[in-house]
């Protein structure tokens, strides 16, 4: 394991290795989901996909690049506090552009639930994220929790809405198209 100049972030190595590999592996499962899907299902439009899918691999590779941040051995907790509150505000705005899609697209109509998981949730994890990140020099037990809460966060958030994703395909029973 790497040494750490600040002996505060070494506690969190396995954590956040444990979050980052099930975030990398989960993207490469809801690959392989979608490949196989899309053999026997009718193709959703792209503007669909861009407001439900995509989303669920953007936030498993959340998990993934605040994991791999987390665990590289920073000299001074300074530029991973900037890194990981650019971060969050990346995903904040990504957020605004996923609701945007969502409400665009016309393949499915989201209901209340949608919204909060395709949304609320992961927009709250991700301001958690970076307000956290802000913190993380002066409050770093705090910070250091929150961070690792959002990252977890993101995971289940990713690990939801590829299961609904995957069961709403499956329950709907969309016939397979022969064009």
């Amino acid at each position: 394991m790497a040494e750490f100049a600040d002996p505060r972030l070494a506690p969190w190595q396995t954590f956040f290795f444990i979050v980052g590999s099930s975030g990398a592996a989960l993207i490469g499962v809801q690959f392989v989901v979608i490949t196989l899907i899309a053999t026997i299902r009718r193709r959703a439009d792209a503007a669909t996909i861009s407001a439900f899918a995509t989303p669920t691999v953007v936030h498993l590779g959340a998990a993934l690049i605040v994991s791999a941040l987390m665990a590289a051995p920073w000299q001074s907790l300074a530029p991973l506090s900037a890194t990981i509150a650019t971060c969050g505000l990346a995903g904040l705005w990504y957020g605004t552009v996923v609701i945007l899609r969502a409400r665009r697209q016309t393949g499915y109509k989201p209901v209340w639930e949608d919204w909060l998981w395709y949304a609320t949730f992961p927009c709250s994890a991700y301001a958690a994220l970076a307000i956290a990140a802000l913190f993380l020099s002066t409050g770093t037990r705090l910070a250091l929790f929150t961070i690792g809460a959002a990252a977890l966060a993101l995971l289940f958030i990713g690990i939801h809405n590829a299961w609904d994703a995957v069961t709403h395909i499956v329950v709907t029973g969309t016939e397979v198209s022969d064009e």
